[in-house]
């Protein structure tokens, strides 16, 4: 039975789509057949990330409408074979999304054998948003180290408590944070909430914190999910946050200053 996970966040711009592309490489590495939708309807960012923008034929919306088969939209990774991406489209509006189509699409997902299928949601509790959430067994509430952006994941948190399937039974979707863009040295200076300042303002715990670093936005210009970059500290640390998700224990990475040795304090190196 296919697990779906929803990325998500209260603030545009923190990294969810990054995430999504990520875990959804992660998981497929891991040997787990996996499907990644992108809910963001009339935007498209999630195919440029998975470096797959020009294979788009057709969208979850043409699925959606009955103009194209599921099997016609997924396009295959050409990294992983067990690794497919359904895009949105850049030319429909929002409310071609219901809560009925959303469904029949997950369960020919899961139909298709397929174990992990991510929802990269857009930001906010617009429509879309809450389409991405309904159907979640799990949720990886997407975070940056500042109070804004703390905020509006406390609201999303409300949503996934109240407005979901399992929430409609009595049940609850199983919730993540997942840090993104901090910076120890900054926290240390108090220009950044720290890791236990997000987890007791939230009431959770990170599965993961992805530390500040360029090759993110690198990789996505490339078309590359920096998870692939086995050299990046972030990638790094999206792989651990992936092996977490699937039941391992691992410990934090990247979330204390490293203190330089006696030889590099006298030569600056």
């Amino acid at each position: 039975m296919a697990e779906i996970i929803v990325v998500t966040s209260g603030k545009g711009g923190v990294g969810k789509t990054t995430t999504s592309a990520s875990l959804a490489c992660g998981l497929a590495r891991a040997g787990k057949k996996t499907a990644v939708i992108d809910f963001d309807v009339g935007l498209r960012n999630l195919d440029l990330i998975m470096g797959c923008e020009r294979r788009v034929v057709y969208d979850f919306v043409n699925v959606l409408l009955g103009e194209a088969s599921l099997k016609q939209a997924l396009i295959r990774d050409k990294r992983f074979d067990n690794l497919h991406v359904l895009a949105a489209s850049q030319t429909r509006d929002k409310d071609a999304l219901t809560r009925e189509g959303v469904e029949k699409v997950l369960k020919g997902l899961a139909d298709e054998g397929f174990e992990y299928i991510l929802c990269d949601s857009p930001a906010g509790i617009e429509k879309g948003a809450y389409l991405a959430m309904y159907f979640a067994d799990r949720a990886v509430v997407v975070v940056n180290p500042e109070v804004s952006s703390v905020r509006d994941s406390d609201r999303i948190l409300g949503l996934l408590a109240s407005k979901t399937k399992k929430a409609e039974a009595g049940e609850r979707v199983t919730e993540h944070l997942l840090l993104t863009r901090y910076n120890p040295e900054r926290v240390e200076k108090g220009e950044m909430l720290s890791i236990s300042d997000v987890e007791e303002i939230l009431g959770l715990k990170v599965i993961g914190v992805i530390p500040e670093s360029p090759d993110v936005l690198q990789s996505s210009n490339a078309g590359i999910p920096v998870i692939l970059d086995e050299a990046s500290p972030a990638g790094i640390a999206y792989t651990d946050a992936v092996a977490r998700i699937l039941g391992e224990d691992r410990p934090m990475r990247f979330t204390t200053v490293e203190k330089k040795g006696f030889f590099s304090r006298i030569f600056g190196s």
